[in-house]
């Protein structure tokens, strides 16, 4: 009742009023019986604009992260995923993850519409990357027909990180249905399960014409993450650098440059006499006891001879 009202009534028309979508090929969506629509992920907002624009309900694998947050905005988004049938999917692998496959089997073997991204996580950066093996798993072994769906424009609307969407046009194109029955009694092959998810990642590339990365797509994060915090603790150590030098007293480069009272640079001769005989000296090498520029005729005395 709630995915109804909350999609015929509240925020199908209000999406259909401010984003326009347009869809391609909805008639691949069966009328009846159970099927895995299988997208791109590009952001927050496919999981909204997707089953809104699919007549019948369908219910989505999304991240366990949804589903345990804390404060008003962490329970009402709970709330919000549970009510509209989205199931809570542990990425962390293992025991945890198969548990969340097996409650996908269930919707399928309800008759229902299961959702799910092969990505695993939202691209970083506009790419498709490399499918997990669990949609084929699930595939396999229901045999069910796989249905792509190629997500336009979404990252656009609404990028990681960013809260309010833009307003702006999207795409959905749906394309026609994948039969894996060929591989019947094989779900257990991990080469055969591999062979599946990148024939579906080939299908959504094609549909999306989204340049193609055979490297996961939380890999990638997790090397950007990393990349930030080195730039980061190099940001740090530099400035700590500069707030020692800043924090160092001036002793000075060059003659008369910031520098303590009778302290003298290496090299530099004390003059005794008067200034214009301090002068004098200035043009004078040590290794001669002096001639300056005597271009003028005139003659100048050494400090010896002063």
């Amino acid at each position: 009742m709630f995915y109804w009202v909350m999609k015929t009534i509240f925020i199908g028309p209000v999406v259909n009023l401010l984003f326009r979508p347009w869809v391609k090929g909805m008639d691949n969506v069966p009328a009846t019986g159970p099927a895995i629509l299988v997208s791109n992920h590009l952001s927050f907002s496919d999981s909204i604009f997707l089953p809104l624009a699919v007549p019948r309900p369908v219910s989505f694998l999304a991240k366990s992260e949804y589903f345990t947050g804390r404060g008003l905005k962490g329970k009402l988004t709970a709330a919000f995923f549970r009510l509209s049938n989205q199931l809570p999917i542990d990425r962390s692998g293992g025991a945890a993850s198969e548990a969340a496959l097996r409650a996908g089997v269930k919707v399928l073997e309800s008759g229902n519409l299961l959702g799910i991204y092969p990505e695993g996580t939202r691209s970083p950066d506009g790419r498709l990357y490399r499918g997990k093996t669990g949609v084929a798993k699930m595939a396999l072994q229901t045999g069910v027909p796989v249905i792509p769906v190629a997500m336009i424009g979404t990252d656009k609307v609404q990028p990681i990180g960013r809260r309010i969407p833009n307003i702006r046009r999207i795409g959905i194109i749906v394309g026609e249905p994948l039969d894996f029955s060929r591989y019947a009694g094989m779900e257990n092959d991990r080469f055969v399960q591999r062979s599946v998810t990148d024939e579906i990642m080939y299908e959504l590339m094609r549909l999306s014409g989204q340049e193609y990365v055979d490297v996961y797509a939380s890999t990638v994060k997790d090397q950007m993450a990393a990349a930030r915090k080195a730039s980061k603790s190099a940001e740090s150590r530099s400035a700590a650098v500069r707030l020692a030098h800043a924090d160092t007293p001036d002793t000075g480069v060059g003659p008369g440059t910031g520098r303590r009272k009778g302290h003298k640079e290496p090299g530099e001769v004390t003059v005794i006499g008067s200034p214009d005989k301090a002068k004098q000296a200035e043009g004078q090498t040590p290794a001669d006891g002096g001639s300056g520029d005597n271009s003028s005729g005139g003659s100048q005395q050494s400090p010896r001879g002063a």
